[in-house]
């Protein structure tokens, strides 16, 4: 059965942290879908305008993965987000996948209470806004059971490799590595 995954995109999105993770997820044969969060022209924080397939309304709970972009004030607004919330949530109580980027972690998903008593980490320096029942490590990539958080633009393949082995497995995530000539992989 294929697996479907997607990415949210709002005003203010990181353009690496957003666009990595759709490029990988496809190239591993993941339906990934671009959905807006209150448009559906989404301008990144530093000008590039996306499409989105759907909007965040449209999305069903059918989804295996969740991929919350970082970015300012991009993060935030996927953290004011009421549609948002509520995909997370519904995912969650499932056990599905959620994947949070660079302000991601902090602004939504601690934000929204899905990390107490878990670790995670995110963008350097913001560790001080997650709530005290967080245990921050500043590992690149962090996984703790269904929630996998990364720090930023330079960790974006990295997160989109470790959304990979949650999906497939870590043969897969090293094969795409191969695929995509990243030195450091394994």
């Amino acid at each position: 059965m294929a697996k479907k995954a997607a990415v949210l995109f709002t005003d203010g999105f990181e353009e690496v942290e957003a666009i990595t993770p759709v490029d990988i997820l496809r190239r591993a044969g993941v339906e990934t879908v671009v959905a807006g969060v209150g448009t559906k022209e989404p301008t990144g924080a530093h000008g590039i305008r996306v499409h989105a397939d759907v909007g965040v309304d449209d999305l069903a709970g059918d989804l295996d993965l969740l991929v919350l972009p970082g970015g300012m004030p991009g993060a935030k607004r996927l953290g004011a987000s009421v549609a948002a919330r509520a995909l997370a949530e519904l995912l969650a109580a499932d056990g599905r996948l959620i994947g949070a980027i660079c302000a991601a972690p902090v602004y939504t998903l601690a934000a929204w209470g899905f990390l107490a008593g878990r670790s995670a980490t995110c963008y350097p320096g913001m560790e001080s806004e997650f709530p005290k029942d967080v245990r921050f490590r500043p590992d690149p990539v962090v996984a703790d059971g269904n929630f996998i958080t990364s720090r930023g633009v330079g960790t974006a393949l990295d997160f989109s490799l470790a959304l990979v082995a949650a999906l497939f497995g870590g043969n897969a995530a090293n094969e795409m590595a191969r695929k995509v000539v990243i030195l450091s992989a394994p």
